[in-house]
């Protein structure tokens, strides 16, 4: 049996991920078809959901936290007059009922509720994890785990569609936002109960939609070898492009790559991280942080492997 090859891989590629597996399967067979050395995902989707899924290789996985903590733009289909165990397609029937007649303006009014600041209690079938354990193998156990109130900002929900027994919601929101106690407490809120049908993530952290690719094309790309494969890379900072840009001398950049403080001769907010450039390439380093009279190394990239 041939031995596997890793290979230095350093940048973000956007997966659309696809129904029925879920966010780790996922970044395994992209991660394979790159045969990237170090990877990992930025937020999971679970298996019943599809869309956005950045992956982060090599250097950039030094970021990914940055993509976690990203607001997320998602489509989501509610199914009205049907609770379910799991608040998804994928668990069990537990009550059935008839769907209140809703004017436009009553439903709106109800949605309002679920609009701007709003507190969440995490749904049992998740991956919050209590005492070490993902909540949702308690539930699987029938173990039921007291959660405590999230705070939470949905920034917009916008009706894209509505038919007697469902609605199609378009959804911005902050990090930690659960869409599925989203579509359960809707339903709640309407007396008839509700369970998501599909979950679809059209963006994250702000990277644009068209940039993403299906594993079938991954896979189709990856016949043209890994040039073809490497010319869908993402530079690592996507990830932090809403901090601001310094860029910095040869001197100052072997500064900071020695781990030495550098004049701050910037304007920028105490404390706030900026990305660092070398003036020269380009080259881009990591992230140092502003502090008083100096920006001093807060993560920095190992600039011998740097690819992208």
């Amino acid at each position: 049996m041939t031995k596997r090859t890793w290979r230095p891989v350093h940048g973000v590629v956007l997966l659309n991920k696809p129904l029925g597996l879920s966010s780790n399967q996922a970044l395994q067979k992209v991660r394979r078809l790159f045969q990237a050395e170090k990877a990992g995902h930025t937020g999971a989707l679970d298996p019943l959901a599809t869309g956005m899924l950045p992956l982060c290789f090599g250097e950039a996985t030094k970021f990914s936290q940055f993509l976690l903590d990203a607001d997320k733009r998602y489509i989501t289909k509610v199914a009205l007059g049907v609770r379910t165990t799991t608040g998804d397609a994928e668990g069990d029937v537990l009550t059935t009922e008839s769907v209140p007649d809703l004017t436009d303006e009553a439903l709106e009014s109800i949605l309002d509720r679920f609009r701007g600041d709003i507190e969440q209690i995490p749904p049992m079938y998740s991956a919050l994890k209590h005492e070490g354990k993902p909540l949702y193998e308690y539930a699987r156990q029938g173990i039921v785990i007291e959660r405590k109130r999230r705070a939470v900002t949905i920034s917009d929900l916008t009706i894209i569609e509505r038919t007697e027994n469902s609605l199609t919601l378009d959804i911005s929101c902050s990090k930690g936002t659960y869409i599925r106690t989203i579509g359960e407490d809707v339903g709640e809120a309407l007396g008839c109960g509700a369970h998501l049908s599909a979950l679809h993530r059209v963006s994250s952290a702000g990277y644009d939609p068209q940039d993403m690719l299906t594993l079938e094309e991954f896979e189709a790309i990856a016949e043209g070898g890994y040039p073809e494969l490497d010319k869908h890379l993402l530079p690592m900072d996507s990830a932090v492009m809403h901090l601001n840009r310094v860029e910095l001398s040869e001197a100052d950049a072997r500064d900071i790559l020695f781990g030495r403080a550098l004049a701050n001769g910037t304007e920028f907010e105490e404390e706030s991280l900026v990305r660092l450039f070398a003036q020269a390439d380009q080259r881009f380093f990591g992230l140092g942080q502003i502090r008083g009279e100096f920006i001093k190394p807060h993560r920095l990239i190992n600039t011998s492997e740097q690819q992208v």
